[in-house]
């Protein structure tokens, strides 16, 4: 299994998202997130994914509950962090990101499927977001590197 980090940032009733640039999901919208690298913690991930797909900074504050998810015979374990925006900026891995934007829950809710890189992962996030289905961070402290 491999391990995806990724970050929900709401800001004016609108979540940050990401239009992908690589082939296997160009066009494609999806929450800022990204494979763990070798001896890297999941809240460090979580940080560098935000910070090369968006240009932003943030402080983790909670964390959705766990994602199993099965693609194309490979599986992921994902875990997505509601964070506070601390700084943004325009500069982002351009290689991997066609485009950054703050999308509305009820935008997200009328899009198509087919505009989304997972749609059961974006629907479950945005359903926990609204029900408030958040946990503390201390979750993870055992899970950090030993």
């Amino acid at each position: 299994m491999e391990i995806i980090a990724g970050v929900i940032i709401l800001k004016d009733n609108k979540i940050l998202m990401v239009r992908e640039t690589k082939k296997e999901c160009k066009g494609k919208w999806a929450f800022p997130a990204g494979h763990i690298e070798k001896n890297e913690t999941i809240f460090d991930g979580a940080k560098r994914e935000l910070f090369e797909e968006t240009g932003c900074k943030a402080e983790l504050e909670k964390v959705f509950p766990i994602i199993v998810h099965n693609y194309n015979d490979r599986s992921f374990v994902m875990i997505h962090f509601f964070a506070n925006l601390i700084e943004s900026s325009v500069n982002y891995n351009k290689d991997e990101i066609e485009e950054t934007r703050w999308v509305s829950i009820d935008e997200i809710k009328n899009m198509n499927k087919e505009e989304f890189r997972s749609y059961p992962v974006i629907k479950n996030i945005v359903e926990n977001l609204e029900n408030q289905k958040l946990y503390e961070l201390e979750l993870f402290k055992n899970l950090e590197m030993i």
